[in-house]
């Protein structure tokens, strides 16, 4: 068998490979059957030759490979037909940007692996950027703060080097007593945190978020059921909440009172309850006035991501009483943070983390028969039809 990785060719452009050079050379000593090639690429964040110096064959042509590694979508004019493919395809949610993209996978019989369903038996990820989402999130809100209100002046993530910088440049923040609450129980959750952590802010329980004030900044961590509720009134787990979100509604707005900064890390399933709306942000007592949105579902659970924003341009503001966008610095605005490629930002530690990723939970079933089903679950297409996992999609690649 013989792995290509192939360069990125999705704009803006993308700098993340699946493989550093150095995780390429512990697959090769794992696997020593396994062939390898890397298609040259400008953009890339380790360069050519430091591939080169590890003895991978670089090159322009990815025909002889039998299955081809990138991140982002893959243009349609560059698939070669008769492939593997693992990237993000972007296409599970019935994402109509991408209908094209599936389609093309299809005719030109391509089995299509997507990151964003490599799962294990409990359906959990086992890979993805999400920690990477979650730091440079954490981080651009607070630059966001530093910015607005004069209080500090962090660099923009691009412009370091690495996770380090990072959190050397955090140490010159200082912080008002403000009250940040921060949703999710994943990696991008857990990023968030890290940020959270190097900035020496307390974490305190929902209930004394909620009831008491502090000379300090604090955060809380809140999970589905803190801001959901049931219509019923009843209290279950949950799992409850997953398997019948159309029976809950939101109760965010207890924290909406009483929080400054709310950074979005949840995953937001369909037929859940909206989180914040335009008629809850028009209230007089709304507090919140910064939102780092790592999720960046556009006009989907938080009513002021009405776009997404860029690594350029990161900050937008959003007007409390008409839902128009504003300068971020307006007043009664809503500063708004939703960059929908954060990992972006920090390349060379999250192609390294991916890679580490890959390589334990995905690599080893091209050599034992994939005993767990990892590749089974996360194959999308096979002899130019949907797999029956995802037969869902029939309607979406016919137009309908």
């Amino acid at each position: 068998m013989k792995i290509g990785i192939i360069k990125e060719r999705k704009n803006p452009p993308d700098r993340r490979v699946v493989f550093s050079p150095e995780k390429l050379s512990q697959l090769k000593k794992q696997f020593p059957s396994c062939q390898i090639a890397v298609e040259s690429s400008a953009i890339r964040v380790f360069p050519d030759e430091d591939y080169k110096n590890l003895g991978f064959e670089v090159t322009q042509d990815m025909s002889d490979c039998d299955v081809l590694l990138g991140v982002k979508e893959v243009p349609v004019e560059a698939l070669i037909p008769n492939k593997k493919y693992f990237f993000f395809s972007h296409t599970i949610k019935k994402q109509p940007y991408n209908r094209a993209l599936l389609q093309a996978v299809l005719s030109k019989n391509i089995e299509l692996y997507d990151h964003e369903v490599i799962t294990d038996t409990q359906n959990s990820r086992l890979i993805g950027f999400g920690r990477y989402a979650g730091i440079v999130g954490a981080y651009n809100g607070f630059r966001a703060l530093g910015l607005r209100d004069n209080l500090f002046n962090l660099p923009k993530v691009e412009d370091l080097p690495d996770y380090n910088a990072v959190v050397a440049n955090l140490q010159q923040v200082k912080l008002p007593p403000i009250k940040i609450a921060l949703t999710g129980s994943g990696k991008v959750a857990h990023g968030a945190q890290e940020i959270l952590e190097h900035l020496n802010i307390k974490m305190i329980s929902v209930h004394d978020f909620l009831t008491k004030s502090y000379d300090e900044p604090v955060y809380t961590l809140l999970d589905v059921l803190d801001y959901n509720k049931r219509k019923d009134a009843k209290v279950l787990d949950k799992y409850d909440f997953y398997n019948h979100p159309e029976q809950y509604e939101s109760n965010f707005m207890r924290f909406s009172r009483v929080t400054d900064y709310f950074i979005a890390g949840h995953f937001y399933g369909e037929g859940a309850p909206k989180l914040i709306t335009q008629e809850q942000i028009q209230q007089p007592d709304f507090n919140i006035n910064l939102i780092a949105d790592v999720s960046c579902d556009i006009n989907g659970p938080i009513a002021s991501t009405i776009r997404a924003s860029t690594i350029a341009d990161p900050f937008y503001g959003y007007d409390k009483t008409s839902g128009e966008e504003v300068a971020y610095d307006a007043k009664n605005a809503i500063c708004v943070m939703a960059v929908d490629n954060l990992p972006c930002e920090l390349p060379k530690d999250a192609s390294e983390g991916f890679g580490d990723m890959f390589l334990e939970h995905v690599i080893p079933n091209f050599f034992n028969d994939d005993p767990e089903g990892v590749l089974e679950r996360a194959r999308m297409t096979s002899n130019g039809e949907l797999t029956p996992r995802y037969a869902y999609l029939k309607d979406y690649v016919n137009g309908e």
